[in-house]
Order: structure tokens, then sequence, then C-alpha cells
């Protein structure tokens, strides 16, 4: 033990078997002080309901949810430990959250549906399909920008959002494609 001014801290690195026993007794659902009694008569331990109270916040199980129903005890009213037999994960697992589904940017922008072979030099090869399997894949086909593989739209939506001016002359250079 290490003494710090008034007070006897604990070292902070517990035996497995200390911490195996922490964690089924949490599952039990028992307050952290009868844990530590409990603990401390099985390994004739001295540990405080604190002690106990911080090695389970750092073994993550603080703040799981502990419903309020009573833990099984034995005849004489003590709680027994039974033996681990299969391995545990030595961490809690972290409850699923569900998540958003990703909105999908796209282009206001009607493609030729072109095929690898229909596509010329200056064509936009941006892909479409190919999603399902024996599904064909077929391209944009529209004017590609200088420099790129892709038309305007297609360029700014593989980029990323680009700036206001930006995004309207995409707009604008569709319309005068079309047109022409």
């Amino acid at each position: 033990m290490k003494e710090t001014g008034n007070s006897v801290m604990e070292p902070t690195d517990w035996p497995p078997e200390h911490s195996g026993a922490l964690r089924e007794l949490f599952a039990l659902h028992l307050s952290f002080a009868r844990i530590a009694a409990a603990i401390n008569r099985k390994f004739s331990t001295a540990y405080t309901r604190n002690a106990v109270l911080g090695r389970a916040k750092r073994m993550g199980l603080v703040g799981t949810d502990r419903s309020e129903s009573q833990p099984a005890l034995n005849r004489s009213g003590r709680i027994h430990l039974v033996e681990q037999t299969s391995p545990r994960f030595p961490w809690p697992v972290p409850p699923f959250k569900g998540t958003k589904p990703v909105e999908l940017r796209c282009v206001e922008i009607d493609p030729l549906h072109l095929s690898i072979a229909e596509l010329e030099r200056g064509n936009c090869r941006y892909p479409y399909g190919g999603d399902e399997e024996g599904e064909t894949i077929t391209f944009c086909g529209h004017p590609r920008r200088p420099g790129s593989s892709y038309c305007t739209a297609h360029f700014h939506l593989s980029r990323g959002p680009g700036t206001p001016s930006e995004r309207a002359a995409c707009t604008v250079l569709l319309r005068l494609v079309e047109t022409a």
C-alpha cells in the first residue's frame, strides 16, 4: 500500500481473480459495499466500498444499466461466488446504438447511361449501376470538366460541396450543355 498524506491508498492493479469476482457480483446487482464485503471474505482482503467503486469505474462497469432485481443468495443468506469455467470478456460489451442512415448527395443531372464501348474521350466516366450481381454498369456520358474524368456536377459530387459560386456555375453549365 502507498501512503499519501493522511490516507492510505490501495494499489490500482487488482489481481484478475478479484476483478472477475467484482464483475460477477456487479452482474448480481449488489451494492458496492456488499461487493466489497464478499470479495474481502473470499480473498481475505480489505477493499473498501470506494475501492470497489473505483475499480468498477476503471473496468467500465459503472454507468451500465443495473435493474433493481435481487441477487441470488445461498441458504445462509451469503453470496456464493461461482468459479469461472468459461472465458469472459475482460470488459463490458458496449450497448449497440442505432445509427441514422447516411444521406446520399446527388446531382440533378440525367445521365446518358453510355456503355464503356460507347464512351468517347471527352465523356464523363461517373458510373451508374453495378450494385447487384450481374447488373450492367453505365456511365454519365456528359462532357467532362477540364482536368477531370467527370463532368462538373459529378466532379463536385466526388470532391465535396465546393463554394456556392462553384455549385451555381455547375448548374448553369449543365443547362448550357443540355441546350447545345
